[in-house]
């Protein structure tokens, strides 16, 4: 198994970061490393989401939601062709660290027969990845504009 692990402080809400996080038609004007996502945010439910790592071709992949909790997680699962083969477990957490102030954290555990062939790029260009996002999606919940989104 192979895990990337990445966090970051935001100075807002639960519930603003939340609805950035959700708001998947907005993902292209502001999210470099989840480009393109649609589908309903519910348990069971289908994605489809498009991952470009800086400097890397990007994927398309259609994971299931595992756990939609407004304000606190989001987790979905996704698999290239059979089970087994090479799996991730993707985690958005939101852990309100004040009134108006929490500690995102954004994390994929990866597991299969191919995952070692893959870890080094992982490593690099998924952390990257990981990175830049939660830093945009900082800089968008710490904007001055209403709550409402």
């Amino acid at each position: 198994m192979k895990e990337i692990y990445s966090e970051i402080e935001i100075q807002a809400t639960a519930q603003r970061v939340w609805n950035i996080l959700t708001d998947f038609p907005s993902f292209p004007q502001w999210n470099p490393f989840i480009r393109r996502a649609a589908g309903r945010i519910r348990a069971g439910e289908r994605l489809d989401i498009r991952v470009q790592p800086p400097g890397e071709r990007g994927m398309t992949f259609r994971p299931t939601v595992l756990r939609a909790e407004p304000d606190r997680e989001l987790r979905w699962r996704g698999r290239f062709l059979i089970p087994g083969l090479f799996e991730g477990e993707h985690v958005f957490t939101l852990d309100p660290i004040g009134t108006d102030r929490v500690r995102f954290i954004q994390c994929e555990r990866f597991k299969g027969l191919l995952v070692p062939l893959f870890a080094g790029k992982l490593e690099a260009g998924t952390r990257r990845g990981f990175e830049e996002m939660n830093r945009a999606l900082k800089t968008r919940a710490e904007l001055s504009v209403p709550e409402e989104l």
